[in-house]
């Protein structure tokens, strides 16, 4: 047995989104957003249920606020709404809006928890759908006005600030269906995903233009590496390249070298879904970056036949009990990427890794145990400490989530939370992972069995 010691500044916190926890949909001036509407379209959401109370952390969040400082989490990410500030997207502001963020900031300070800040995390104004939405050049400076309302606004409160979550979720939205606002085009995805590292761009130069000295942006991308499932299959190995061109990839090459790769580029000349892109628009998406923040939960295994394997947990890997493989080192070898491939010399923050529905249950007397994400949750935190032996400058690590809450399309069945809900009552309940990632936290060290990893 070893214990494995993380940096006295090592940030531990969990990350959240408005849309997933905060509720009060329609309350105090708040506008809808494309996922109000869309979650409202009978056959979208797994167990047909909406936004519309979430975890109802609007009028809850002093409670929680206090649950994650008993948990020892010296940071907290969260995200703004953007219907909630601007409820047609622009124009009029929403001064409740503003106040309730105030006051949640100044909960977290009070509480010593550094606040880390998201712009855009999925709930684009519906308003602002209505008028092309992400296939809207426009939205680029409509996304820039924002952000600088909220800079203004925030920005001696807010030291750490992200542009934009996962900006492939619009790419879903627009070209696969599967989230808001539902469309399914290929040429529709490329275009918004185009358009959102415009937005993202324009909202790190107006950044810029604030001078806030003590503040960092950045940018957060999801990173699930394809892998061949057969190694010496080439087939498998073609498809796993142009699954990681397409995916993580169109993100991180505007992001951090100012351009799209070949191979993305002939895919979207041979499938006719090349976006619109306009002289100057790549020196716009790349701008100098303070931090990049990571989320990373696994990796995807691809094969050519895949009715050749009908049962993958037969072809090597540890799976868990939701199904999912148990592959820690994933976040390792993403940050491995990222810097040999990218040669990212930026922090580096592993800012969402967490699994869902560890045949967690409430007992009697109000425990629950879900012993495989504290499983998960320590494998992954092993990986992030040897990529840091190496040299990796990481700087904090975020668990999704705090609290159980609206997973998106899958409602309220999957539940990520270190914090059990009960949706009907809003009771909340500490499980044993929450108890163990507090210890964690508060120490700062955690023991390691050999052959754990």
């Amino acid at each position: 047995m070893e214990t494995i010691r993380f940096p006295k500044d090592f940030l531990f916190g969990t990350a959240t989104s408005a849309a997933q926890l905060e509720g009060a949909a329609r309350e105090e001036g708040k506008g809808l957003s494309i996922w109000d509407t869309f979650a409202r379209i009978p056959g979208n959401i797994a167990d047909g249920s909406t936004p519309e109370n979430a975890c109802d952390l609007y009028h809850r969040y002093e409670e929680d606020l206090d649950l994650a400082q008993r948990m020892n989490l010296n940071s907290f990410r969260f995200s703004f709404s953007w219907p909630r500030i601007l409820p047609e997207g622009k124009g009029k502001v929403n001064q409740k809006g503003l106040d309730y963020y105030k006051r949640f900031i100044d909960g977290l300070w009070k509480r010593n928890m550094i606040p880390n800040a998201t712009i855009y995390h999925w709930d684009l104004p519906y308003e602002l759908e209505r008028l092309g939405g992400w296939l809207n050049r426009d939205v680029a400076d409509w996304f820039g006005e924002y952000a600088s309302l909220l800079y203004r606004e925030f920005g001696d409160a807010v030291p750490m600030w992200a542009t934009v979550n996962e900006p492939i979720a619009t790419y879903v939205g627009y070209a696969l269906g599967g989230f808001a606002p539902g469309f399914r085009l290929e040429k529709y995805g490329r275009q918004a995903n185009h358009h959102i590292l415009l937005a993202h761009g324009e909202a790190i130069r107006r950044f810029r233009q604030e001078n806030l000295k003590e503040s960092k942006a950045g940018i957060v991308v999801d990173i699930w590496q394809h892998y061949p499932l057969r190694p010496d299959n080439d087939r498998d190995c073609e498809i796993a390249r142009l699954e990681n061109e397409k995916t993580f990839r169109s993100y991180l090459n505007p992001v951090l070298k100012g351009c799209y790769r070949q191979e993305l580029l002939q895919y979207m000349e041979e499938k006719d879904c090349m976006p619109v892109i306009k002289d100057g628009d790549m020196e716009r998406i790349r701008q100098p970056l303070d931090f990049f923040g990571l989320n990373c939960y696994n990796r995807v295994l691809d094969c050519a036949e895949p009715e050749a394997v009908p049962d993958r947990k037969k072809n090597g890997g540890n799976f868990m009990e939701n199904g999912t493989e148990y592959y820690p080192r994933a976040v390792y070898e993403a940050v491995e990427m990222l810097r040999k491939e990218y040669q990212l010399a930026i922090p580096v923050y592993i800012t969402e890794n967490g699994t869902c529905n560890c045949g967690e249950q409430v007992q009697d007397g109000g425990r629950i145990r879900d012993t495989q994400r504290i499983e998960y949750l320590r494998g992954n935190l092993y990986w992030i400490a040897r990529a840091m032996e190496e040299g990796a400058d990481i700087r904090g690590y975020y668990v999704w989530s705090l609290l159980d809450n609206w997973e998106w399309c899958a409602g309220f069945e999957s539940r990520f939370g270190l914090v059990h809900v009960d949706f009907d009552t809003q009771e909340r309940l500490v499980k044993d992972s929450g108890k163990w990632y507090a210890q964690v936290a508060g120490s700062g060290e955690m023991d390691w069995k050999e052959g754990e990893e």
